[in-house]
C-alpha cells in the first residue's frame, strides 16, 4: 500500500503527561487491550534506573503507563520471548527495527504466527549499553549516573535530564570517536524505521506533543482508525515539511550507517591474524549462541557427539564458529547481542554482519526484511 503518514496524541491526560511524544503508542496499545484485542501487550518497563529495562508483559491497560516513555540504554530482544514463552497468546508489541527483522525471520521459519500480533515499530537511531552509558555519563558529563532520570538521542545529540531538572548534552560524534556512544552495530544500521511492523512511530518531523506515525498495512491503517473511532488517540495530518524533515534525517542516518559499515567491515575489519588471536580467547560458553535471537533449535548440532571433543568438552572454537555462521550469517539482522554477551570482548557480530551483507549483494535477500526464506535454505529444522 501507499505510504500513510499521521500525526497522533494520547486522549487520556495521565499517558499525554507521561508517554513520550504525546503518548499515542501507550494509548493505541490501551485500546487492544480494552477492547479485548490482544491477551497482552510486550513492551520494557523502568526498571531501578534508566540503564534498566525489563521485558514486560501487560494484561491490565492500568499497568501501561508504567512502560511510557524510551530507554535508550536497554537494548533487549523480543523475538526469542514470544516463539519460546508466548506463542498461544495474542500480543501487541513494541518493536525496534531489529525486533522487528527478528520477528520476521521467526515468521518465516514458523516459529511465530505473525497473525496473532500486532507490531507497533519504533524509530531508532541505535542504543547504549547500560555499562557503557554510566561509563560515558561519569566521565563526559561529569555527572553521578545515578543522578540521571532521563536520557534521549535528538538531532545527533546524548542528553540527559537530571534529578533538578536541568539538561546537558553532547555530540554523539564526539562521544564515538571516544569509543562511547551507540553500540557498534547500532552505528552500522542501516534500518532506521521499522518498516516490516504494522505501523512506525517516532518523533522525527513531528511537531512538540505528538508522534508522527507511518501506516504500513492493512493491520496497522484499521489498528490506527479504530484507536481514533474509540477515543483513545486524535490524529491530524503532518505537513509537508514534517514529512521532508523525516525524510531527511532517516536519509543522514542510513548514509552515517554505510560509512560506519564500511569503517567496521572492511577498512578496520580485523586480519587473519586478529581472528585466530579472537578465536583463541573463545572459552566456548555458548553466551553468543544463547543470546542470538535467531538460533531456535530445540537440539543444538553444537552438543551432539560429532562436535564434541574427547572428554565431552565442546568444540574448538574454529569449529564452533563455523558451525554458528554455517546455521545463521544467512538471517544475521545485525541486532548485536552476541558481541553484547561475549565475556572474552570478541567483535563476533562483526564477521556475521559481514558475511549477511555479502549473502545480501550475492543473491538480494536482506535478513529480516525479505518476505522470502534465504536462497538454498534448507527447511530441514523446521
Amino acid at each position: 500500500m501507499e505510504p500513510e503518514y499521521l500525526l497522533a496524541r494520547a486522549k487520556d491526560e495521565n499517558i499525554l503527561e507521561k508517554g513520550e511524544c504525546g503518548g499515542a503508542v501507550s494509548s493505541i496499545f490501551q485500546y487492544l487491550l480494552d477492547c479485548d484485542l490482544v491477551d497482552g501487550v510486550l513492551n520494557l518497563s523502568h526498571g531501578e534506573d534508566i540503564y534498566d529495562g525489563i521485558p514486560s508483559l501487560i494484561e491490565d491497560s492500568k499497568d501501561l503507563i508504567e512502560t511510557c516513555g524510551s530507554l535508550h540504554c536497554a537494548p533487549t530482544m523480543f523475538g526469542e520471548l514470544i516463539s519460546k514463552y508466548l506463542q498461544d497468546m495474542r500480543l501487541a508489541v513494541a518493536v525496534k527495527p531489529c525486533d522487528a527483522m527478528a520477528i520476521k525471520e521467526l515468521e518465516n521459519r514458523h516459529q511465530i504466527d505473525g497473525d496473532k500480533l500486532y507490531k507497533v515499530g519504533l524509530n531508532c537511531g541505535g542504543t547504549v549499553l547500560p555499562i557503557t552509558a554510566r561509563k560515558m555519563i561519569k566521565l563526559f558529563y561529569q555527572i553521578d549516573p545515578a543522578d540521571v532520570v532521563k536520557e534521549e538521542i535528538d538531532k545527533g545529540k546524548f542528553i540527559i535530564e537530571l534529578t533538578d531538572d536541568s539538561h546537558k548534552e553532547l555530540k554523539i560524534d564526539d562521544l564515538e570517536d571516544e569509543g562511547y556512544g551507540r553500540r557498534v552495530n547500532c552505528q552500522r544500521c542501516e534500518q532506521k524505521i521499522p518498516r516490516n511492523a504494522d505501523i512506525a512511530c517516532g518523533n522525527w518531523g513531528t511537531e512538540p506533543g505528538w508522534t508522527f506515525i507511518e501506516i504500513i498495512t492493512s493491520k496497522g491503517k484499521e489498528l490506527v482508525e479504530k484507536a481514533r473511532e474509540n477515543g483513545y488517540i486524535e490524529v491530524k495530518a503532518p505537513s509537508g515539511k514534517a514529512v521532508a524533515i523525516r525524510g531527511k534525517v532517516e536519509s543522514v542516518m542510513i548514509k552515517m550507517a554505510q560509512k560506519f559499515q564500511n569503517k567496521y567491515l572492511e577498512e578496520n575489519y580485523p586480519s587473519l591474524e586478529k581472528w585466530d588471536e579472537y578465536w583463541n580467547r573463545c572459552i566456548k560458553c555458548y553466551a553468543c549462541r544463547d543470546a542470538c535471537p535467531l538460533c531456535y533449535c530445540r537440539e543444538c548440532d553444537l552438543e551432539k557427539e560429532y562436535y564434541e571433543d574427547s572428554g565431552d568438552t565442546p568444540p574448538d572454537p574454529l569449529t564452533f564458529q563455523g558451525v554458528r555462521l554455517s546455521h545463521v550469517c544467512y538471517s544475521c539482522i545485525n541486532c548485536g547481542q552476541c558481541e553484547d554477551v561475549c565475556p572474552m570482548e570478541i567483535p563476533v557480530a562483526r564477521i556475521f554482519h559481514k558475511m549477511q551483507k555479502k549473502y545480501r549483494d550475492q543473491t538480494g535477500f536482506t535478513a529480516g526484511i525479505s518476505d522470502e526464506l534465504p536462497p538454498l535454505y534448507s527447511p530441514e529444522k523446521e
